[in-house]
């Protein structure tokens, strides 16, 4: 379901200042089955995972969560109804905590602060996290240190932002002058629109998205690799008292995976496959 801006700043609201809700005496699972529905949070701006289309939410993400909406129908034995809410991603994660819909179905990458407040999925995609510069500036920029003294973009409150700040500081401890400025968008496609027009300098984000929009925009963009050699998972994320409805989630996203249809889809959406594990995604301390 597509909102307004003035009901996406509402529902923001009042997911930031909302109290935590209450643990349900039953399960994610036995809603699904009493009421036969399932609301969903999505941030559709993040092509190709999640974007829209013609009116519609599309993308790899959408696929993904058609697949596991058959697959709940089946184990609760009714049809479930989905309702998609498309909200700024700043207000997905606050507004599950405060109980405004069920789970998160938008690409919310794996950290360790938000694995110990959410209940993540297995990861439904594998990256690094990715520098991307104008063509242009190729014999200027060639690898992430050639940032120094530059202004580098990336979405506010995403998994890029901490990793932007950690590099930061790690070139200045070691007696650089890091960023000129880190410049914060509130979604990624107005990083793009900032670096075409000579806003900012570079673009950081994970490694499908922006590959596929390197090959839309030929000669417009080029990556010059991973800020770090930490590889990065993109994943869903429950509540933490919904912990054995993620579990389900879990175990369907692996049967996907083993199936091929993950890999199919992903070469759908971005041209090739990742390798996603089962198991050793989750940092120290996670749900």
């Amino acid at each position: 379901m597509k909102l307004s801006a003035l009901a996406k700043a509402a529902v923001l609201a009042t997911a930031v200042m909302a109290a935590p809700a209450a643990s349900q005496a039953e399960g994610l699972m036995d809603k699904i089955k009493e009421t036969g529905k399932i609301t969903v949070a999505t941030d559709a701006n993040y092509p190709p995972f999640e974007f829209i289309k013609d009116g519609k939410i599309v993308g790899y993400g959408k696929d993904l969560l058609t697949e596991l909406v058959a697959a709940l129908s089946k184990e609760v034995g009714r049809e479930v109804t989905l309702e998609q809410l498309d909200l700024p991603f700043q207000g997905v994660l606050p507004g599950l905590t405060a109980g405004q819909f069920d789970f998160v179905v938008t690409s919310v990458g794996i950290n360790p602060e938000r694995a110990k407040r959410y209940a993540f999925t297995r990861p439904i995609a594998a990256s690094a996290q990715t520098v991307m510069i104008r063509e242009g500036d190729a014999d200027e920029i060639k690898t992430p240190e050639d940032l120094e003294g530059k202004i580098l973009g990336t979405q506010i409150a995403s998994s890029s932002e901490p990793v932007a700040r950690a590099f930061d500081k790690k070139m200045k401890d070691k007696g650089k002058a890091g960023f000129s400025e880190l410049k914060l968008f509130t979604t990624y496609p107005e990083t793009y629109v900032a670096l075409a027009n000579g806003s900012i300098d570079a673009v950081l984000q994970t490694g499908p998205a922006l590959a596929v929009l390197v090959q839309e925009r030929k000669g417009m963009f080029k990556l010059i690799g991973p800020i770090n050699d930490q590889k990065s998972y993109l994943a869903w994320a429950a509540r933490p008292e919904d912990g054995a409805f993620r579990d389900f989630v879990s175990d369907f996203l692996s049967e996907l995976n083993k199936s091929g249809k993950m890999g199919e889809l992903q070469e759908k959406w971005f041209g090739f496959k990742m390798d996603t594990p089962d198991e050793g995604y989750l940092p120290e301390g996670a749900l």
